[in-house]
């Protein structure tokens, strides 16, 4: 007898897990249309047996949640992240992640985040979808919703937000982010990427002795200058800005 189909959790609304998987379907990277259609079988380590490219990743902030996206890897435009390879399936998938923790409110994507992919299928508070497109199936997306623990401030105190924030900043304390200083950037095509060549110049969208992007892991938080420190470049913050700014 097959086991019964595990049942969706009651966690949260059933209608942020779905508006999670619509957003990351329109936003993968492929030739036709992407549907998310809810899996009502069981989620176990088999869904991972001949699986595409699989991408897990970690977001922390007001609802936090472990995701895990697998696409076959044709419709990626053949198995990125190969030897030699430029792009990884994290860097062509990370749009489509970003989109469906976006959902979740304001918060941080790591796709250095380590989710084991067996346990989390078989996790029973784990929601998956199938990912059809052109009459297939080309993969799945899973995604766990975390529930942050409550304050134990009165509801409705003027300090009930402020206190819940920084004790949930306050137990990752001593996890590491990467923070990263950007000048600019720019969009090109994959071909003009595969076409780059030692002396070639990339124009960004920067102007000279604008200042400097500050982000961590992604998010942009500050502004600075360059500076040179001991033949060393560094960084000199000139704005700190607020998470309203970070988001634009």
């Amino acid at each position: 007898m097959s086991p019964e189909p595990t049942s969706i959790p009651v966690l949260h609304s059933t209608a942020l897990y779905s508006a999670a998987a619509e957003a990351l379907a329109g936003m993968l990277p492929t030739t036709s249309p992407v549907t998310a259609v809810l899996h009502s079988g069981t989620r176990d380590a088999s869904m991972l047996q001949g699986s595409g490219e699989l991408v897990s990743a970690g977001f922390v902030g007001q609802h936090s949640a472990d995701v895990l996206l697998s696409v076959a890897a044709p419709m990626l435009g053949g198995a990125p992240g190969g030897p030699g390879s430029l792009v990884s399936a994290a860097d062509i998938l990370r749009p489509a992640l970003e989109a469906a923790t976006g959902v979740l409110g304001a918060g941080v994507l790591s796709t250095d985040s380590a989710v084991h992919a067996d346990a989390m299928l078989g996790d029973a508070e784990t929601v998956c979808f199938e990912l059809h497109s052109a009459g297939k199936e080309i993969g799945f997306f899973a995604i766990r919703i975390r529930n942050n623990e409550p304050n134990q401030l009165p509801a409705g105190s003027a300090l009930e937000g402020r206190e819940d924030v920084a004790s949930r900043l306050g137990r990752i304390n001593n996890v590491e982010m990467a923070l990263t200083v950007e000048i600019g950037r720019t969009r090109m095509s994959v071909r003009d990427v595969l076409g780059l060549e030692p002396g070639a110049v990339v124009e960004l969208d920067r102007s000279a002795g604008a200042p400097a992007d500050i982000l961590l892991n992604g998010r942009l938080i500050a502004l600075g200058e360059v500076v040179v420190m001991d033949q060393d470049y560094g960084v000199r913050i000139t704005q700190i800005l607020d998470v309203n700014e970070g988001l634009a």
